[in-house]
């Protein structure tokens, strides 16, 4: 494993870049210490649908952008609620994207709403579509809404606080020999 581990964060919306992308390069600022950081915004990142074609036979864009899951040590997942649950771009990637782009990698959940009551819409669908990738998802994750931003910027201290920690919780998790970790996910023995 190299130095620093190498932590991708996704900006999981098919919208233009907004606050929860402002949200992820705040998160991406204190982790710079720990980590290399790249950033996946699947706003401008065009990836193909998932058809049931191999990977290897997708764009260039679609390969680079599961490619990069894969090269990372830990993943960092931002999504807006959207009807409930996380947006079709992202689902669309995690459906391209190999078991083993994920299994036994860290991954930490950071969601946004339009309130406090729809903090769950993201984190426990996309907790169960990571546990069939075998992924070590982090045990908490981070919520935030319209009220944590001013300007277009993340200004809840405690916002930056928990996006900071969360960080730190994957670049700690990433040290871990994902051996380790048990058995095979299901999903990679029936593959």
């Amino acid at each position: 494993m190299p130095d620093k581990p190498r932590l991708l964060m996704i900006v999981g919306a098919a919208t233009p870049p907004g606050r929860l992308a402002a949200a992820v390069a705040a998160a991406a600022e204190p982790a710079r210490a720990k980590a290399e950081i790249d950033t996946l915004n699947l706003a401008e990142t065009p990836i193909e649908i998932c058809d049931g074609r191999p990977l290897a036979n997708h764009g260039e864009a679609t390969r680079r952008a599961v490619e990069q899951v894969i090269g990372a040590s830990a993943v960092l997942i931002a999504a807006p609620v959207y009807r409930a649950s996380y947006p079709g771009v992202l689902k669309n990637l995690l459906d391209i994207a190999p078991v083993e782009a994920l299994q036994g990698k860290p991954v930490g959940i950071v969601a946004m709403g339009g309130s406090a009551h729809h903090f769950l819409g993201v984190d426990w669908q996309l907790r169960q579509v990571l546990g069939w990738f075998g992924a070590l998802v982090a045990p908490t994750a981070v919520y935030l809404t319209g009220g944590d931003f001013k300007d277009g910027k993340l200004a809840s201290e405690s916002g930056l606080k928990d996006l900071a920690a969360l960080c730190d919780t994957l670049v700690t998790l990433a040290k871990i020999e994902p051996a380790a970790l048990g058995p095979i996910p299901l999903a990679a023995k029936f593959t």
